[in-house]
């Protein structure tokens, strides 16, 4: 299996990112849980939802204030607005663009239009992101999984070869695992399907991945009518709660989503945000950098604590607690993926679920340098 190299970052730069985010913390609105019955803001550390710990661009947040006199009215003119911008980045037309409430409508919406017993099956990874699986099984689609390479990337060949009238969905950079698919076979796998067989790429945190072997297939759609894109506003630009997400494809698919999905789902909160947010390049840039810069510091401390994990092109990152197993330090139940969440818990560490197909790995979310830190401190207990 591949590991991530070892990262040489010292303790030093470590408290120099602490720094620096709490910079960042500056100019947003603080993340609290003192509503809620089970956590308060000074007890959790929420590692577990992939979420962009250093909030909305300040752009979106002051968008968002100026449209609460647009409360009353429903947000169609906002978003062509938004729509035209999108097209613009991504060198498409208007009528290729699809606004959803958050990418996971636009998931829903093609297991609905591409998968059933009448439609055809869904084709995915194994482990990937599930939520369009149950969708699937909603309709009656049969669910095909097939496991990733040793390399964690998509099987590529084995998803062609099951591959029917329906769906293939790849999750690129993929969730849980946070690796990535090179982008040549990606785009041969694009070519050789047949045209029949949608396929959904889904890209919610192409923002963050950073390798010269992952490209967006966005440029893809004009040759294949049978792609589409889907990308979120909940990773990078910091809008998880918000809700907004869109897909790029061709304009004959837009019909057929079309029927599937309620009018103005996207609340006008969340598409005058989107549309400031797209706008602030400096506040993408700088979460990217954060995100990387205290990345490879979690990564230099497991190094040091002789923890093995899969290389991340995302937000978060998969950590293999039996890499450091052995006959002379045996890993018992109490080392096992349930048990450790179970420790981190009750230290007041949110980290994510347990996944079946990667039973010895768990999969944490990277927070800003203070929550990385509570994170690690609560590791170390957990696993002495």
């Amino acid at each position: 299996m591949m590991y991530m190299n070892r990262i040489s970052i010292s303790r030093r730069r470590f408290a120099q990112l602490l720094g620096a985010s709490a910079a960042v913390a500056v100019v947003r609105p603080p993340i609290s849980f003192a509503d809620s019955p089970e956590h308060a803001a000074s007890e959790v550390v929420r590692l577990s939802a992939n979420e962009n710990p250093y909030g909305p661009s300040p752009k979106a947040i002051k968008a968002m204030s100026d449209a609460f006199g647009l409360a009353s009215r429903y947000p169609d003119e906002h978003n062509n607005v938004l729509i035209d911008k999108l097209a613009e980045i991504n060198g498409v037309n208007h009528d290729q663009i699809l606004l959803g409430d958050g990418s996971n409508e636009i998931l829903k919406l093609c297991a609905e239009t591409f998968t059933g017993k009448e439609r055809g099956n869904l084709v995915a990874a194994d482990p990937t992101f599930e939520a369009i699986l149950e969708q699937a099984r909603v309709n009656g689609a049969e669910v095909v999984k097939v496991p990733l390479t040793r390399d964690f990337s998509h099987d590529l060949p084995k998803m062609l070869a099951a591959a029917k009238e329906g769906l293939v969905y790849i999750c690129n950079p993929n969730n849980p695992t946070a690796s990535i698919t090179p982008e040549n076979e990606l785009g041969e796998f694009i070519a050789k399907s047949p045209r029949e067989t949608m396929i959904l790429v889904d890209e919610a945190y192409f923002h963050y991945a950073d390798s010269p072997d992952y490209e967006s297939v966005i440029p893809l759609i004009k040759d294949h009518p049978n792609l589409i894109v889907a990308r979120t506003f909940s990773k990078i630009y910091g809008m998880a709660g918000l809700r907004c997400g869109y897909c790029v494809t061709q304009d004959g698919n837009m019909a057929r989503l079309r029927k599937h999905q309620i009018f103005d789902s996207v609340n006008i909160m969340a598409v005058v945000a989107a549309l400031a947010s797209v706008k602030d390049s400096e506040h993408v840039a700088r979460g990217r950098k954060l995100n990387s810069e205290v990345k490879q510091s979690v990564c230099a401390e497991l190094d040091t604590l002789g923890y093995h994990y899969i290389p991340s092109h995302a937000n978060f990152m998969m950590i293999d607690l039996a890499s450091r197993c052995n006959d002379a330090n045996p890993c018992g139940e109490g080392r096992t993926v349930p048990a450790t969440i179970g420790a981190l818990r009750t230290r007041g560490v949110e980290v994510g679920r347990v996944f079946p197909a990667l039973s010895n790995f768990m999969r944490v979310t990277i927070g800003t340098s203070g929550e990385m830190q509570a994170f690690l401190t609560a590791f170390k207990e957990a696993m002495a």
